[in-house]
């Protein structure tokens, strides 16, 4: 078997196994086993088992990004000094997904477990290969989706991110049984197409809600105004209790002088 041929068959198997056992659970052996070759054919191409998972994670990530970076700088021609929308980030991120598993369209689905698997298993060197080898474009992504959130913190920014893409991740890694229930309960054949079209106004709603910090700032403002508007009252009952404490003991003064004595 050629060299080139190998390290495809590699990749295949190690997509799949991965992405259907996790990464502890796959065995260079069950890869190897898979791919129709012997197991120093891993060590000779790879070098080592966290190797041959970053280059898994390459092999989509590599096309994708480069595309991310090319449709970005369209889109910031258009921008002219104004802030990005989010929903065109969206479209754009979702768009370069699809064409860069557009050879085989089941590669989406897989990565989007993988990528699944690498935040619930701590492949840290995974995190540390990524930041690396794309944290340039990622970085320049993340820019734009900070502007087109001002009215967030970095920490809410951080946390609705996270939360976008589990949704993300989610919808895509099972797309298949997603559509197949939709097509069930609503009558109506849809494909990854729609679930992305369903998907993308969801996560804009999302991370554009309302900033929780400002609703508590401005719910503390609300409770400390009608604490105010209390004490106030409060204080005037007390002040119109004196009063008219006052008025009666004159009153009553006022009556005793004219009582005969």
């Amino acid at each position: 078997m050629a060299q080139k041929d190998t390290v495809n068959c590699l990749l295949e198997a190690a997509e799949e196994l991965f992405s259907e056992r996790g990464f502890a659970e796959t065995s260079l052996r069950n890869i190897t086993t898979r791919a129709g070759v012997n197991l120093a054919s891993v060590n000779y191409h790879f070098g080592s088992k966290k190797s041959l998972i970053q280059a898994v994670f390459a092999r989509f990530l590599a096309p994708f990004s480069q595309e991310l970076d090319r449709s970005l700088s369209e889109y910031e021609k258009t921008l002219k000094g104004k802030r990005a929308e989010l929903t065109i980030l969206l479209t754009i991120a979702a768009d370069t997904a699809f064409r860069s598993s557009s050879d085989r369209p089941q590669r989406l689905n897989i990565f989007m477990r993988l990528l699944g698997l690498a935040y619930t298993q701590g492949q840290g060197h995974l995190r540390r290969f990524l930041r690396a080898e794309y944290g340039d474009v990622f970085d320049r992504f993340s820019l734009q989706l900070s502007q087109a959130t001002p009215h967030l913190t970095n920490e809410e920014r951080f946390w609705r991110f996270h939360f976008m893409l589990g949704a993300t991740m989610f919808s895509l890694s099972g797309v298949d049984s997603l559509t197949a229930m939709a097509t069930h309960d609503l009558g109506k054949r849809s494909d990854v197409t729609d679930v992305i079209g369903q998907l993308i106004p969801f996560l804009a709603s999302g991370m554009q809600a309302p900033s929780s910090v400002a609703s508590s700032v401005t719910s503390n403002d609300k409770t400390a105004s009608v604490s105010d508007d209390l004490s106030q009252k409060s204080s005037n009952l007390t002040s119109d209790a004196a009063s008219e404490k006052s008025v009666n003991g004159s009153v009553k003064a006022s009556n005793r002088a004219r009582l005969p004595i």
